[in-house]
């Protein structure tokens, strides 16, 4: 309840959204906490996967596309909207020696460039005088070696840094807007890797996304007391060591695929 009435301080201003990836996993626990508000008008979902119709209402409007498309015309159509979260990526544990040199492209093209490119087309409402809130979903991997993850972690370092310059760029140009890094590590409830998207297991995670969101936070990640403050400091104290723990973390997960 305390999340909640929090929640709502913060929700004045959001009537109109757009969630890049909003089908499955958190992009879909995303898009129906955003429709199940009073203050949303429209949930607006671009995704390549088809919505699911057991969480369609009148507010949600599906739009299908592929992120890969070098056409992005789709989104002059949006232009109405006053929250954007791109939640759209995928990653596959694999060494790099098995992934396809072809795959590669296509993981900067969803992971990475389309954030970019979609950031560029609604970047105007971001430096402008008026709310608009953003929120993109970067990852752990993106601060740190993450072993069987080493393109995946490339596309989310790229964007982790992206993130953090765009939002003193906007600082420094005096708007209050921020961008908005949510970078979790593993998630349960997702689809992500092969799982299955359970919208009861993501409903507190998603809250508090939105609630760093409207607060116009600039970066938010899981479990940081937790588990990642530990983790990073370990990191940034000897990567070299850490990351052969991330290696040994992985394979003894279960996770990997043996030939």
């Amino acid at each position: 309840m305390q999340k909640e009435r929090m929640l709502s301080k913060y929700s004045c201003n959001m009537r109109k959204a757009l969630v890049v990836g909003g089908c499955n996993g958190i992009g879909l626990s995303l898009t129906v906490l955003l429709a199940q508000r009073e203050d949303v008008e429209k949930v607006y979902v671009v995704d390549k996967a088809s919505f699911p119709n057991t969480y369609m209402t009148s507010k949600i409007e599906y739009h299908q596309f592929d992120l890969t498309q070098e056409d992005y015309s789709i989104f002059y159509q949006f232009d109405d909207i006053d929250a954007l979260v791109i939640t759209a990526g995928f990653g596959r544990l694999a060494l790099f020696q098995d992934v396809e040199e072809s795959l590669i492209t296509t993981y900067f093209k969803v992971n990475t460039i389309s954030v970019l490119r979609i950031i560029k087309h609604f970047y105007d409402k971001m430096l402008g005088s008026q709310d608009f809130y953003t929120c993109v979903m970067v990852s752990i991997a993106g601060f740190m070696s993450s072993p069987f993850f080493s393109v995946y972690g490339a596309t989310k370092a790229a964007l982790k840094i992206f993130v953090e310059s765009v939002n003193v760029e906007l600082e420094k140009a005096g708007s209050n807007n921020r961008v908005l890094n949510v970078s979790p590590g593993s998630i349960k409830g997702t689809s992500f890797n092969n799982g299955q998207t359970d919208l009861s297991v993501l409903e507190e995670l998603g809250k508090t996304i939105l609630l760093e969101m409207e607060k116009k936070s600039d970066l938010y990640i899981p479990q940081y007391d937790t588990i990642y403050k530990e983790v990073l400091q370990r990191y940034h104290e000897d990567f070299r060591k850490e990351g052969g723990h991330s290696y040994d973390y992985k394979l003894n997960s279960g996770r990997i695929k043996t030939k």
